[in-house]
């Protein structure tokens, strides 16, 4: 992201007095039926759940709390998967560690799974679990696979009637390859892309890459037409939201997505970019792309997120002698999500129809500051134009609480067989180990629920 890099060190001053010094003279309408504060202390929030998934949840956040398990867990996997092989690998794994994290392999499943999730007032936010980093790329046939994989989520998302606004999350690097996404990234650090060169190519026109050779430029041009016709599959039907990854190629990853954004964005938000706000420069990158978005006239739709590859960002950048991209503490890392957020809600309550935010964060604080910071500003919990999301199988105390007082909740579901999902369960698992060892609030409240139900089962039962 990109091509306005000259104006990087103006653009947060410039835009912060922009879409935060206007407000005064704007008229608020009044909000609708705000709780005063919202609790997530009440165990009743899991009344909706059967004593098996409590005690599921309860073995499994119970595994997740050693360290040792959780940073160790692709070859732990990998072992117990020789030893039991296959089918007893999956047979231990399926009620257990999958039926936690994972939706279902097959669409009957994913279908019974999304019913009960809607019933409770949630709703899905599909994610196919592919993925690459670098060394690992795999051919044009296999990116082509993985875009009939994409095509047919977006199916699954949009004929079923799980949501009413129905999400799906996906990754570019699934669909082109992350060597040349460092490519891209490293040249445009030294030349400007023009977002309308993308748009053509993605419209079929033979284009010319600046510092690309023909393999390269011929590779691109595919990913582009891959992910055309992705977005033209979801246009009106399904919101696409697309992922950041690493920082070594994360502003190509944020180009195609602001190109994307420029072709389909015209008049709603059906294409997101993900902003990781543990990152030192993510303020002025947000504050960039709203710039961008109002220069070139399309709508733009973010996922907040706090990060996950903290300690992989921190180890390259020791390990390459450059300066750390991640905020040296915590307490930074919130000021920067929570600034990024009143700074999205400020444009959203000016003007609902341009912008959309996606809440993506597990952090209880970060939640309450988003519903007070909607009631003053006077936005709709469910008008659409902010939602909240929790990883499946985590957070329900949050999603749960969020959801009965009317919110807009998502829940980021992946799904396929556990050969399929395995890499990316241990991923998300080394990921997000600070977020599952961390989880004791709701291993308490899950207990608390399990323990009422046994005391009533029996005093009932005298």
């Amino acid at each position: 992201m990109m091509m306005c890099s000259r104006l990087r060190p103006l653009l947060p001053h410039l835009l912060s007095q922009r879409f935060m010094g206007a407000t005064a003279s704007r008229t608020v309408k009044q909000p609708q039926l705000f709780s005063a504060t919202l609790a997530f202390e009440d165990p009743s929030a899991f009344r909706v759940k059967s004593c098996g998934e409590l005690l599921r949840a309860l073995g499994v956040f119970r595994l997740c709390s050693f360290p040792v398990l959780v940073n160790n867990c692709g070859k732990l996997m990998w072992i117990t998967r020789t030893l039991l092989g296959r089918k007893g690998f999956s047979l231990l794994l399926r009620p257990t560690v999958y039926a936690q994290f994972v939706a279902g392999e097959n669409e009957s499943e994913i279908s019974k799974s999304m019913e009960k999730m809607s019933l409770l007032g949630l709703r899905p936010m599909l994610a196919v679990p592919i993925e690459e980093d670098l060394g690992e790329s795999t051919g044009e046939k296999r990116y082509d696979d993985n875009m009939e994989a994409m095509l047919e989520c977006v199916r699954m998302s949009h004929s079923n009637a799980w949501s009413k606004d129905p999400m799906m999350q996906l990754k570019i690097t699934a669909l082109l390859s992350p060597e040349l996404c460092v490519k891209l990234t490293t040249l445009m650090a030294q030349q400007q892309y023009d977002l309308s060169l993308l748009v053509r190519a993605m419209d079929g026109e033979p284009i010319s890459f600046p510092g690309l050779d023909e393999k390269e430029t011929a590779h691109f041009w595919c990913g582009l037409q891959r992910l055309n016709k992705i977005a033209e599959a979801s246009v009106n039907k399904v919101r696409v939201l697309v992922d950041a990854e690493y920082t070594y190629m994360n502003p190509a990853l944020s180009l195609v997505t602001m190109a994307m954004m420029m072709k389909f964005n015209k008049d709603a938000v059906w294409i997101w970019n993900t902003y990781q706000c543990y990152l030192k420069e993510s303020r002025s990158l947000l504050l960039e792309a709203l710039r961008l978005s109002k220069r070139e006239g399309f709508c733009l739709g973010v996922k907040l997120v706090r990060g996950a590859y903290m300690d992989k960002e921190r180890k390259l950048a020791e390990n390459e002698c450059r300066v750390d991209p991640v905020h040296h503490s915590w307490e930074d890392t919130n000021d920067s999500y929570n600034g990024s957020l009143d700074v999205m809600l400020e444009v959203i309550s000016q003007k609902p129809e341009r912008y959309r935010i996606i809440v993506a964060t597990h952090n209880e604080e970060s939640v309450r500051r988003a519903a007070k910071r909607m009631e003053e500003l006077g936005i709709d919990k469910d008008g659409g134009s902010v939602c909240f999301g929790q990883l499946l199988g985590m957070c329900d105390h949050v999603s749960l609480t969020l959801a009965k007082e009317g919110y807009a909740v998502y829940k980021s579901v992946p799904y396929g067989s556990v050969d399929d999902t395995l890499p990316y369960l241990v991923r998300r698992a080394q990921e997000n180990r600070t977020v599952l060892q961390g989880i004791r609030k709701e291993r308490d409240l899950l207990r608390k629920e399990l323990k009422q139900r046994l005391g009533l089962s029996l005093r009932g039962g005298s």
